[in-house]
């Protein structure tokens, strides 16, 4: 009997409100030409009742709210990935699990690769589900992470969001059904990117484009080595990747199919156009979820592109650092069903729009975010318009409070 395993459930939380890009390039002074490069339209903002643990809460509560209490109670595995962890001890996963009130018999823990870590708790989880040793059991996977950017980032500042993504995983894989064994890896050491303060990120840019660029060629090599006659334009019907800003993405594209199949440049913006385009959508809005990004773009190709029927996905995955994976799965039209479920669409549009100086208003309250305080008290009901306009706005929301005694306290609203 073939096992399949999968991604049964998929849910995006990308917060409440969102800046322009011509806004954020208007307010820094950038130039303007550039917002073609980037291929950006808006990004996310955290509010100060916002971090890492509410992000994830969030994009995971509606997927686990709408289980059987029979199938919540088989989840025996959380897995949560952030470059913006709370604590140099506990796991983000530790305050997933008690507010979604999962099972005390679960394996709780966080990973950490940069861009890349959801997709290795996505594949560790994956070979314990495929393993067989729990027939039935569950496992969920939360991507979650906070914005640190601001001026000092330069470009970098317009195409970096925050929020979270969250899957659900199982042998009933609704949204896409993974190719168990068929995936390509590579990784080495470099310093292309880094946080070394809560507070703070730096960046070798230019490094880090071009070792994305090596790693997806070589990861899609290693994939080839290890699942027979693949062609690039003919296995793959849809293609969705890491998605630091879709300008990058469009790129990596086009190096594969230089490579890959000597295309022409004209043959390269059409495959584009039908392959790739429509796992962007969400990100140019949205901007770079770290190691939620890929799934976010999984999410706007299944939402957007104009596939019948059962089509297989290339997916790539990519963490400065650096680790990367080329890997593929197989969605149909219920996945596209599966997804309506959450609205994902309707939620990105019902965003607050903010002006650059409500936005660097902003940006100074979540500065502090990540920064470990003895005390601290956050106005939740201050930000209750951005927390209503979501669509169907009575379901419960977790948000950050404050500190107290160094111990993060949050409450439903």
């Amino acid at each position: 009997m073939t096992v399949r395993i999968g991604i049964e459930a998929l849910n995006v939380h990308a917060g409440f409100a969102q800046l322009s890009t011509p806004e954020l390039f208007e307010g820094r002074g950038l130039d303007r030409e550039r917002i073609g490069h980037l291929m950006m339209r808006a990004r996310s903002i955290a509010l100060p009742c916002e971090d890492p643990i509410t992000n994830a809460v969030n994009a995971a509560a509606p997927i686990v709210n709408r289980l059987a209490p029979q199938d919540k109670e088989r989840i025996e595995l959380i897995l949560t990935s952030s470059e913006s962890g709370v604590d140099f001890s506990k796991s983000i996963a530790s305050y997933v699990h008690e507010f979604l009130g999962l099972s005390r018999k679960c394996r709780v823990m966080e990973v950490k690769q940069a861009c890349y870590a959801a997709t290795g708790a996505l594949q560790i989880a994956a070979g314990y589900l495929a393993s067989g040793v729990s027939p039935g059991a569950k496992a969920l996977v939360i991507a979650t992470d906070v914005s640190m950017v601001d001026a000092r980032a330069g470009y970098a500042e317009p195409a970096t969001g925050t929020g979270a993504s969250a899957m659900l995983l199982g042998d009933d894989p609704r949204v896409l059904a993974l190719d168990l064994g068929a995936f390509g890896t590579h990784a080495y050491e470099t310093m292309d990117s880094a946080r070394p303060m809560p507070d703070y990120d730096i960046a070798d840019v230019d490094g880090s484009l071009f070792a994305y660029l090596d790693c997806v060629s070589n990861s899609f090599a290693d994939y080839c080595g290890k699942v027979a006659d693949v062609d690039l334009r003919t296995t793959f019907d849809q293609l969705a990747l890491h998605t630091p800003f879709a300008g990058l993405v469009k790129a990596a594209h086009r190096k594969l199919m230089r490579e890959q199949a000597r295309a022409t440049p004209d043959a390269v913006e059409a495959d584009f156009a039908a392959r790739v385009s429509p796992s962007l959508v969400y990100p140019s809005q949205v901007g770079n979820l770290c190691s939620g990004s890929v799934y976010l773009a999984l999410a706007s190709l299944i939402d957007n592109a104009p596939y019948r029927g059962t089509a297989r996905v290339g997916l790539f995955s990519y963490g400065s650092g650096c680790a990367s994976e080329f890997f593929s799965g197989l969605i149909d039209e219920g996945s596209r069903a599966a997804l309506a479920e959450l609205d994902i669409a309707g939620r990105l549009n019902a965003r607050v729009p903010l002006d650059f100086a409500e936005y660097t208003e902003l940006l100074a309250e979540n500065s502090r975010c990540l920064v470990p305080v003895e005390n601290r008290k956050i106005e939740v009901e201050r930000y209750r318009r951005f927390l209503d306009a979501r669509p169907g706005g009575r379901e419960p929301l977790l948000a950050y409070r404050g500190t107290e005694g160094y111990h993060r306290t949050y409450e439903w609203v």
